[in-house]
């Protein structure tokens, strides 16, 4: 389960660093840069959710034991 939290994990880091590339920072909600910035927000969600996910794993072993 590790393996695979940190790959998706770094699937969505390098998500986020291309979108941000693609940006244009002067008129960041007009046309596709609304998407761009809708996807950024996604893939740190997806982080986030898979921190839960890894923090609860550690939990739910330290409860076994």
């Amino acid at each position: 389960m590790k393996i695979i939290t940190n790959i998706l994990s770094i699937l969505a880091i390098a998500l986020i660093i291309y979108n941000l590339a693609i940006v244009d920072f002067n008129s960041p909600f007009k046309g596709d840069n609304a998407t761009v910035i809708i996807t950024i927000l996604a893939a740190l969600c997806a982080i986030l959710l898979l921190q839960i996910l890894r923090i609860s794993k550690k939990i739910e072993q330290k409860n076994k034991q």
